[in-house]
């Protein structure tokens, strides 16, 4: 298939997936009867019910199926069911739902899926409890449930703060390079050229560089693209900018800890990654939606995403179109832990759900699902931990079973089609070794600031760096003192 033969049907499978994301999150709002009813401690009625933003991998998808495993394995006992209530809307919309619901006891939640980022409000607000035993993310801090040793050390630590464990990692994240072989070596960069584990900045730029050379290049063909919109997609952005010159903002405890000089440093690195002539310009507006869209029409040929989009992809792209490899530099976590709220009637049988939700097993459900998995285990192929065979029954062909080649899940885990016409699939040897590239990104990533003023120091951060980004004549110098002045606001909950 032609590149001229494969633009169109790209072009209307991305606009499918984002009708698609558009109507999930409409469906998932809810109505009464998806409302738990008001409860205060002692009243244990009802199921076990677990708070949480919307699964990417659709409706139905690997999260509502590992409940409904849950529910298989007690069944006969009402009070130790459970349910999945999706909130609707992006991030900020969830976050503030759920805090004023904990807050103010509205809704019974007796488990709450939250991004890494909220772990330190909730626990200093005191809405989540500590989870047995207490530490700070060494690997051995979850007392004798020898079993948590498995959970990949650097996503663990994101369920403490002040040297306790309030959570247990569900499904994490991390900033990836994506790039389209296809593109590079019509521009006469060969397979040993192109993307290693080694691979630096310097090296994207001297490919972009050859790129603009190439007598076949698209007018409106850019090097790389990534999502610097004035959202949570650019704090990430700007993170693994600072931390790949050594720029940290805030200690384990939330306390200020940079300055003016430091942040120039990671500023003038940010403004380095997005010079024009090396990014595509409208990745300054660009969320995850707009840089998948871009990078598989053929606008850029390398992309800075998340793992799901590895999934994403098959449904898009012919299988030696697109490859991925570690992020040059450092990469940001993302992702979601589990924790049972403070005034949950039944924290016992909660704290039973969290762990049967973060078990081997259900890690490796969740992986083949499309996420990125908590647990080291799940990377390893071990035959002693499969997928729940019910749950991997439910998700085929999404999953990688043989019956799932020539299947593909999109961002919204719409599973692509199948049969006559259908993607071929990559293959097991290229899925493998996809999973030898995430555990490795995993195990080297950076945390996000740790604070429990995250919404107010992430809102100041985008506003100042977004600004930076579209000005004319950026001035690093300028930027850096006032968004230094600003963050040591915001740290202080100011």
């Amino acid at each position: 298939m032609t590149s001229r033969q494969h633009r169109c049907p790209v072009g209307r499978a991305v606009a499918a997936v984002t009708c698609l994301l558009t109507l999930a999150c409409a469906a998932c709002t809810g109505g009464p009867d998806d409302t738990p009813p008001p409860g205060g401690k002692g009243e244990a009625r009802g199921p076990i019910v677990v708070a949480s933003g919307l699964d990417v991998t659709g409706s139905g998808g690997v999260r509502q199926q590992l409940i409904e495993e849950w529910n298989r394995r007690h069944t006969g006992n009402k009070s130790q069911q459970a349910k999945l209530v999706e909130l609707p809307g992006g991030a900020d919309q969830q976050r503030s739902q759920l805090l004023g619901a904990l807050q103010s006891g509205s809704a019974r939640y007796d488990v709450v899926n939250l991004d890494i980022t909220w772990i330190p409000e909730f626990a200093e607000a005191g809405l989540i409890s500590p989870m047995p035993g207490t530490g700070s993310g060494s690997g051995d801090d979850d007392g004798a449930d020898a079993v948590d040793l498995d959970f990949i050390k650097r996503v663990h630590a994101t369920t403490v703060w002040k040297s306790r464990s309030y959570a247990r990692p569900f499904n994490t994240d991390v900033g990836l390079l994506y790039y389209r072989p296809d593109l590079l070596t019509a521009a006469g960069i060969q397979t040993g050229r192109q993307p290693t584990a080694a691979w630096s900045w310097d090296d994207l730029y001297a490919s972009v560089g050859t790129l603009a050379l190439s007598p076949d290049r698209a007018e409106d063909r850019a090097g790389w693209t990534t999502q610097l919109k004035q959202y949570e997609g650019l704090t990430a952005n700007a993170i693994e900018a600072f931390a790949s010159v050594g720029v940290e903002l805030a200690d384990s405890e939330g306390h200020y800890t940079s300055s003016p000089e430091e942040l120039k440093k990671g500023l003038d690195e940010l403004l380095d990654r997005a010079r024009l002539g090396r990014i595509q310009p409208a990745a300054l507006s660009s969320d995850e939606t707009a840089a998948l869209t871009d990078f598989a029409a053929g606008r850029a040929v390398f992309l800075r995403h998340w793992p799901y989009v590895y999934g994403a992809l098959k449904a898009l792209l012919p299988p030696d179109a697109y490859s991925v490899n570690r992020l040059p530099g450092v990469s940001v976590l993302g992702g979601q832990n589990l924790a049972v709220t403070a005034d949950s009637p039944r924290a016992d049988d909660a704290r039973e759900l969290v762990t049967f939700l973060t078990s081997r097993e259900s890690e490796r459900c969740l992986l083949d699902a499309g996420f990125a998995a908590t647990r080291a285990s799940a990377y390893s192929n071990d035959p002693r931990w499969p997928c729940w065979p019910r749950v991997a029954a439910a998700l085929r062909p999404a999953g990688d079973s043989p019956e799932a080649a020539g299947t593909a899940a999109t961002p919204t885990g719409t599973p692509a089609p199948s049969g006559e016409g259908a993607r071929k699939d990559q293959g097991q040897s290229a899925r493998d070794a996809y999973r030898r590239t995430l555990s490795a990104a995993l195990n080297e990533a950076v945390q996000r600031p740790r604070t429990p003023y995250y919404g107010a120091f992430t809102h100041v951060l985008q506003s100042h760096v977004h600004a930076l980004l579209a000005a004319r004549s950026p001035d690093s110098d300028t930027a850096a003192t006032e968004l230094d002045a600003a963050l040591r606001d915001a740290f202080a909950g100011k």
